[in-house]
């Protein structure tokens, strides 16, 4: 399919220089007037092919300093700024280190390029149901902090998504970091992408698998999907299916099963639903697999 793209509609640009600045602009937000961005990997091409309304005025958020970290938490977790590009996410030393699964999920984001440009907090902003740090950051339990003049609220990642290009995000808020609690620091994780040309292209399906383990047990089970569904998932029943048991092949292909059970993707110019559930089935089955060879 040839995409052809047009230009830019018109539109005002504001660069803030503080938060309180930018929090104010967008106080009395409404009817996407107002759009903001920290990369604009996502909304400038959807802006040329006129998928989103062209709003008044565009924030740009790249000026404002001290949102650009991946700082450690008190209780063994790491906090990610709003304007942490998906590379440093990648390469970060405290990530790699107590969750590679996020690594692995933000170094297979797009080209060197984009993830120079691009933000981890924009890719959960977009709400796109094939992104890639969802899957991962879904089976960390991660908490959005959002900020507005209001004042600040954490939200579960596990709630803020609300379905394709959706999210709990008010119009006069902004992601101001995302926190990931210690708890699931150093737990074995993959990350899995399926996509015709590797990083290049979105994932037809995504799938993230966390697993800790006790005494030849499976004490805690975390597995997630992108692209199968309206929102990024956790595949709860497959996890039920493994926690507290003893793995083996039959046990890991029953859950794996279950897992493409779960899943409801659609019918699309990338893959039908049914290869997807097929796919779910397979990368789920390979990233356990890996996840207890680690």
């Amino acid at each position: 399919m040839v995409t052809f793209y047009r230009r830019l509609p018109k539109f005002d640009v504001v660069t803030p220089r503080t938060l309180d600045e930018a929090l104010g602009l967008l106080k009395g937000n409404h009817d996407g007037e107002i759009r903001l961005f920290a990369g604009g990997t996502d909304l400038i091409p959807r802006l040329k092919e006129r998928i989103v309304k062209t709003p008044r005025c565009l924030l740009d958020l790249k000026r404002i300093p001290d949102l650009d970290y991946v700082r450690e938490d008190g209780d063994g977790g790491f906090r990610i700024g709003a304007l942490a590009s998906i590379a440093s996410v990648a390469s970060s030393p405290i990530v790699r280190e107590r969750c590679s699964i996020l690594a692995q999920a933000a170094g297979s984001i797009a080209s060197n390029q984009i993830q120079n440009r691009g933000t981890v907090a924009g890719n959960i902003c977009n709400a796109v149901p094939s992104a890639d740090s969802a899957p991962a950051l879904v089976c960390l339990d991660a908490v959005v902090l959002c900020a507005s003049t209001r004042g600040t609220r954490k939200v579960s990642i596990h709630e803020f998504f609300t379905g394709p290009y959706k999210t709990v995000l008010g119009e006069d808020e902004i992601v101001r970091e995302i926190q990931i609690p210690g708890a699931h620091a150093k737990a074995n994780g993959v990350y899995i992408k399926l996509s015709p040309r590797s990083r290049m292209d979105l994932a037809v399906v995504g799938v993230a698998a966390m697993v800790s383990q006790e005494k030849g047990l499976l004490k805690d089970v975390r597995i997630g999907l992108g692209a199968v569904a309206p929102t990024p998932m956790r595949a709860k029943k497959a996890e039920a299916v493994l926690k507290g048991e003893s793995s083996g092949d039959e046990l890991l292909a029953k859950a794996a099963k279950a897992a493409s059970e779960e899943a409801s993707p659609i019918d699309d110019h990338r893959a039908s639903a049914e290869y997807r559930r097929m796919m779910v089935e397979v990368l789920v089955k390979r990233a356990l697999r890996q996840c207890l060879a680690s």
